[in-house]
């Protein structure tokens, strides 16, 4: 059996309900795609970790995607989804498409049907429109990447 094209498990749990293993893989990862690989020197963890539901899929047992759920009214007034990644030995695979597909799930059992505002890097746009995300407003840098506002209603 091919262990790379193993299943993927997902989890997800509120900051409060993560081990320290669990919290040391997602923080490692974040900082390895965030920081390292875009080059980009910024504070990633934040007090919106603390309230937010924490995504992660699992290959192999090693985290190999993940997403912060937002609640409304901490980052926009609907509810969020950030920090979306795959690890880089997993990307070209569609689990892109997975865990975006996962994300707007647990919202919805987290939430109901609600609207979902996303920040997202510029060349992401036509991967999240997909998703039914529309651009909103105007590009703007965010650490020094372009981004652009999107709404999914």
């Amino acid at each position: 059996m091919d262990t790379d094209k193993k299943e993927i498990i997902w989890s997800c749990k509120p900051f409060s309900e993560l081990t320290a293993g669990e919290l040391f893989d997602i923080l490692q990862l974040r900082s390895k795609v965030f920081v390292v690989e875009q080059n980009c020197a910024y504070q990633d963890p934040d007090h919106k970790d603390l309230v937010s539901w924490h995504l992660v899929g699992y290959c192999n047992q090693k985290p190999a995607a993940y997403s912060r759920l937002v609640p409304p009214e901490v980052s926009y007034s609907e509810v969020s989804i950030g920090r979306v990644l795959t690890s880089e030995d997993k990307r070209r695979e569609g689990l892109g498409m997975k865990l975006m597909e996962e994300s707007i799930q647990q919202i919805k059992i987290l939430y109901g049907e609600c609207s979902i505002r996303i920040s997202a890097q510029c060349y992401l746009i036509p991967f999240y429109e997909k998703w039914g995300f529309v651009s909103v407003g105007e590009p703007y840098l965010e650490d020094g990447i372009p981004h652009q506002e999107m709404l999914r209603s």
